[in-house]
């Protein structure tokens, strides 16, 4: 995974139109978002998976991601084993797009640091859009159990470089300016929404990243994406910041999920080591998994292989 973080500067910057092997229900995919019908009740689980065949030319699993409104993490956990930079040629990859909402409350943005995944409930439309994201550092960790606003928006921002990032910057032979004025070639972005001090939603000069722990700290979206939200979601919108690698649902047909994404790594050695990083479970988590209808050998799957897809363990 090191090889893969450090890189994607690399990735090619082709272009194909994605060729769709099975269709979605009860969502739909625009170029600024996918947007799910809210399920009734308690339920959480949305959406229905793809199958994408890979079609011959110069194609990266970053290009794939970006067709089907995926961070690359997404599909890396969905397709182990893929070569992210050349995927077989007529292989079959699964598009990860049924999810299960985080069980907190369903309004304004929450963001999902374990999943990276942002999740926008537009007040009195019944309806949730979902963007990938990329995040912090190591080290650079973006917020979590936060609960803010946006603050204010600007379109064109500028960046100003914290002490911090500069002496980061120095370190690897690059000097950064006390203000970096806006422009495409900004870091932010053309767009960016303020929800904290010099902490911001916002765009990205960048090629790739979305899926990846790459930003100084905020929550970084590509172009269509912010300018969506940019245009959309009003000043004074509650945003939340959860960090849950693990989320279940009790649907109301008895069906019991669990989706299960690779945790955050805490420190650079873990981020660079090949174990995997360490799946805490928290107290309701645990009481729905040690349920009695629960199927030991699929649960024991789900939290080995942790596909980022919900699964149902029970019969």
């Amino acid at each position: 995974m090191k090889t893969l973080f450090t890189s994607c500067s690399q990735l090619l910057k082709s272009i194909v139109h994605p060729v769709i092997v099975a269709s979605l229900c009860l969502i739909s995919i625009s170029a600024t978002a996918i947007e799910y019908r809210l399920p009734t009740g308690d339920n959480r689980v949305v959406g229905e998976n793809q199958y994408y065949v890979v079609p011959k030319g110069k194609l990266t699993l970053e290009h794939i991601a970006a067709q089907f409104q995926l961070g690359l993490t997404n599909l890396l956990e969905a397709n182990p084993g893929v070569d992210p930079f050349l995927p077989t040629v007529g292989s079959t990859l699964v598009i990860p797009h049924q999810l299960i909402l985080p069980d907190t409350k369903r309004e304004g943005i929450i963001v999902n640091i374990a999943e990276m995944r942002l999740y926008y409930y537009p007040k009195g439309t019944n309806t949730v859009r979902v963007l990938p994201i990329g995040i912090g550092q190591v080290g650079r960790d973006t917020p979590e159990n936060w609960v803010t606003k946006v603050h204010r928006k600007r379109a064109n921002p500028t960046w100003t470089p914290t002490k911090t990032t500069r002496a980061i910057y120095a370190a690897k032979g690059k000097t950064l300016p006390d203000v970096w004025p806006a422009g495409p070639d900004n870091p932010m972005g053309l767009y960016a929404l303020y929800v904290g001090n010099l902490f911001a939603l916002h765009g990205t000069n960048a090629d790739f990243g979305i899926g990846l722990r790459v930003s100084q700290g905020c929550v970084r979206l590509r172009d269509d994406d912010i300018k969506s939200l940019f245009e959309t979601v009003p000043v004074g919108t509650r945003v939340e910041f959860i960090n849950r690698p693990v989320k279940v649902s009790q649907e109301s047909d008895g069906g019991r999920y669990v989706e299960v994404h690779q945790p955050l790594s805490r420190t650079q050695e873990e981020f660079e080591s090949d174990a995997p990083a360490m799946l805490e479970l928290d107290k309701k988590v645990t009481r729905f998994i040690a349920h009695a209808d629960t199927d030991s050998f699929v649960i024991k799957r789900l939290l080995e292989q942790r596909s980022g897809m919900p699964t149902r363990i029970n019969p």
